[in-house]
């Protein structure tokens, strides 16, 4: 068990950071500092306690990220309630799915989310709170039930309690114990099934005390929350771990384009930036690979002096259109392309690339940018999680990635049979992930168990490599490798934008992806040869991590 509570690391932050900004909203400029947090969370409770919320209840709550999202889910957790976050990109038979598999019994969500949402399909909702605005207007109310005027009346209830306005000595949450279930959060279905991930507080507590003692941020230290916060990774280290160490926290709240982030970052000039593969894959494909493919680039790239003044110029470049105030970049949440990991390892930019899942809160391993080995995901973290390869050579011979320890789930709710496969007999998780861990205690992702596809004499083949590979040819933006009758085919949607730019005719689409197919085929193994690219219209369909919904296209 972690030995700091969970509840009492926002308790003592709160305190610790009075007057200091906590959260931001990008687009709206709106700022409020940790006093202010902290009596937004105050009038919250206020609304839990009168409409008789007891602890343990679970609240959904689902919108995109704004300081109204952040306020109830600190709310919710701090007064001993089960917080259940749902991604707004899920389809709204999926949310109202999960509002009721939850045994939720308020909503706190957006005004156009709502409008979605059949009420009749929610029985057991007994009222829905808007999230578009700090108010929290009651949007719906079960007819026995008098929420909307609670919400009314929640300044004079306020001004009652706390008649000589609300003060630090005023902040006194709810006793829970690390062992107490604190949220339950659903994954973002790439198999089709979203199961209820119960985490419990010391899950959460062993997330954000790790990130503590490695120091990624400090007290009055800008950071950008640009993930979906209700997703694990960015819930845990964009909010919940930056919050517990005074950082102001400012969220974009609006997709993250490249354009977008860096206006954002050249703006905030966050100190710590955390992403996944797609952010930083995109700015690469578009920013950096058209420069070093050029002619006289490619020469000069030859001549070692030169080489290194053009890589210094390049991560110069780089770093400033993140803010250029940084300390590392952490990546995570989806497999990294190799080729984009390796250019910025070889121009000495400071990245890293940590693994984890929605089971483990989510970390599992990382390593800073200075201890990072390319094509590893760090190392278990320590004191904290242990790992082992199902295999009976685990340095040298793949096999499932199965770990345990103070971040991982206590299971899913309502679903002990999925509980049970999930764990061995001697109580690991099955995280399902394949890869080997070296003699110094590194992890390395060879892919997903449930991706990986048999050559023609039993040989393992890892798709997610072989697209990494064809991701970075010319006019492919993403692409995905099945198995078709036996043999290996590409679906490749193409890259429109860069084929007008270069003014490439439409028509010669089929000659271009001939030619990638001949080109790819050169570097893969006589078994992972690709027989055929076929052109794919329009862009996958995507889990909100921005991970491709494989099961929709293996058929």
């Amino acid at each position: 068990m972690i030995k700091e509570n969970f509840v009492e690391l926002y308790e003592n932050s709160f305190k610790n950071n009075w007057d200091l900004p906590a959260l931001s909203d990008y687009s709206e400029k709106k700022t409020l500092h940790y006093k202010d947090l902290a009596k937004e969370i105050a009038r919250i409770h206020i609304l839990l306690e009168a409409a008789q919320i007891k602890k343990g209840d679970k609240i959904a709550l689902i919108g995109k990220n704004n300081i109204p999202w952040c306020v109830t889910y600190l709310a919710v957790v701090t007064y001993g309630a089960v917080i259940v976050p749902i991604l707004q990109d899920f389809h709204t038979d999926s949310v109202q799915h999960i509002i009721n598999h939850s045994d939720s019994v308020l909503l706190f969500t957006s005004n156009q989310i709502w409008d979605a949402i059949d009420e009749d399909s929610t029985p057991a909702i007994r009222g829905a709170f808007s999230i578009n605005n700090l108010d929290f207007k009651c949007l719906y109310q079960q007819k026995s039930e008098s929420l909307s005027n609670i919400v009314a009346t929640l300044d004079d209830k306020m001004n009652t309690k706390y008649p000589d306005g609300y003060t630090i000595e005023d902040i006194k949450y709810a006793k829970v114990d690390n062992s107490e279930l604190v949220l339950i959060n659903y994954t973002s279905g790439t198999t089709g099934f979203s199961k209820g991930v119960m985490l419990t507080a010391n899950n959460l507590a062993g997330n954000v005390t790790h990130s503590h003692k490695l120091e990624l941020l400090f007290r009055g230290q800008n950071i950008v929350s640009f993930l979906p916060l209700a997703h694990a990774y960015g819930c845990a280290f964009e909010f919940l771990y930056a919050l517990s160490t005074g950082a102001h926290v400012t969220l974009l709240g609006k997709a993250p384009s490249p354009k977008i982030l860096s206006e954002a970052f050249a703006e905030i000039k966050p100190n710590l930036i955390i992403s996944v593969p797609l952010v930083i894959e995109k700015i690469y494909k578009k920013s950096i690979l058209p420069q070093i493919e050029k002619p006289a680039i490619k020469m000069a790239l030859k001549i070692p002096i030169i080489r290194d003044q053009i890589y210094a110029k390049i991560r110069k470049g780089l770093m400033e259109g993140l803010g250029g105030n940084f300390t590392e970049v952490i990546i995570g949440g989806a497999a990294f392309n190799s080729e984009v990991e390796a250019f910025l390892y070889k121009i000495k930019f400071p990245f890293t690339v940590g693994y984890g899942m929605t089971e483990c809160a989510p970390l599992i391993s990382y390593a800073h940018n200075y201890d990072f080995v390319p094509t590893s995901c760090g190392k278990p973290l320590e004191g904290i999680m242990e790992v082992r390869i199902d295999s009976p050579d685990p340095q040298n011979v793949v096999g499932e990635i199965q770990v345990r320890g103070e971040n991982v789930m206590i299971g899913y709710y309502k679903n002990e049979d999925a509980t049970k496969a999930t764990f061995t007999e001697d109580g690991w998780l099955k995280t399902g992930d394949l890869g080997t861990l070296g003699k110094d205690n590194r992890l390395y992702i060879r892919g997903r168990s449930k991706t990986m596809l048999l050559g023609p004499n039993g040989q393992n083949i890892f798709p997610e490599e072989i697209e990494a590979r064809l991701n970075n040819m010319p006019f492919v933006l993403e692409c995905l490798v099945v198995e078709r009758n036996g043999k290996l085919v590409a679906l490749a949607h193409p890259d429109f934008e860069a084929m007008d730019a270069a003014h490439v005719d439409h028509d010669m689409l089929p000659a271009i992806m001939e030619e990638n197919r001949q080109s790819l085929n050169k570097m893969l193994a006589s078994y992972e040869q690709i027989s055929a690219i076929q052109i794919f219209p329009s862009e996958f369909e995507k889990t909100p991590k921005k991970s491709i919904k494989r099961y929709l296209y293996e058929n």
